[in-house]
């Protein structure tokens, strides 16, 4: 509230000066105004959830090594993530004379058109199921939950047989966003296996091959070669 005081008093010699107002404002509503105010942006706003990522941890089952290695071989692919946002890719494992080729080595990108479409063919079956399951969900056939739990048992089943297994090897010259975007890819495409493992000196040599780049080589590979 506001008041006024106002001084009618006049001088001592009887003549009229010009009126004195005091004005003092009162902000103590205004304090229970602020209060209703805060309580309805807090009840009527929408709190954002926070984003998560999905981590598989390592399998208790044991298998052979022989199984293993077969598995491995037939559907393992390795990306390589390089400098200025470049992703290359190969499908299965190298040997001493893939090191040689550069054509063994092959180039993508992060577009829906890139490395996402290479994983989507390697994983179709996989796929396939997960999209059956979202439509069940869709049509409140499964809860969240059972969607989730039978999600997760695909991925399981599929891992021991023809799913691929991604191994994801950053260089020192990608960066972070380089790696979230690739385990973004790994999300979308449903990979049940992937890794993120040291960059090979073969690996390395690989990419130098395809790129004529000496940066990807280490430094006694530099010395080795002349570069």
């Amino acid at each position: 509230m506001a008041e006024v005081n106002t001084d009618k008093g006049g001088d001592k010699g009887g003549k009229n000066k010009q009126k004195k107002v005091t004005l003092r404002v009162d902000f103590t509503p205004m304090v229970d105004m602020n209060m209703l105010l805060i309580t309805f942006f807090m009840f009527c706003t929408s709190l954002s959830k926070p984003q998560t990522m999905e981590i598989n941890m390592p399998s208790k089952d044991k298998i052979n090594e022989g199984e293993e290695n077969k598995v491995r071989e037939s559907s393992a692919v390795t990306i390589l993530l390089g400098k200025e946002d470049k992703v290359y890719y190969y499908l299965g494992m190298p040997t001493q004379e893939k090191y040689e080729d550069p054509d063994f080595l092959s180039e993508s990108d992060y577009s829906a058109e890139g490395i996402r479409a290479l994983l989507l063919e390697k994983n179709a079956g996989v796929n396939r199921l997960i999209k059956e399951l979202k439509v069940k969900l869709q049509a409140k056939e499964i809860t969240d939950e059972e969607f989730k739990l039978q999600s997760s048992e695909i991925k399981k089943e599929a891992s021991k047989t023809t799913a691929p297994t991604v191994m994801i090897k950053p260089t020192d010259e990608s960066n972070y966003k380089n790696l979230i975007d690739v385990l973004d890819e790994m999300q979308i495409c449903n990979i049940a296996a992937y890794a993120i493992i040291e960059l090979a000196d073969g690996d390395r040599y690989m990419l130098f091959k395809k790129t004529n780049d000496p940066i990807y080589l280490t430094e006694a590979q530099r010395q080795e070669g002349g570069y």
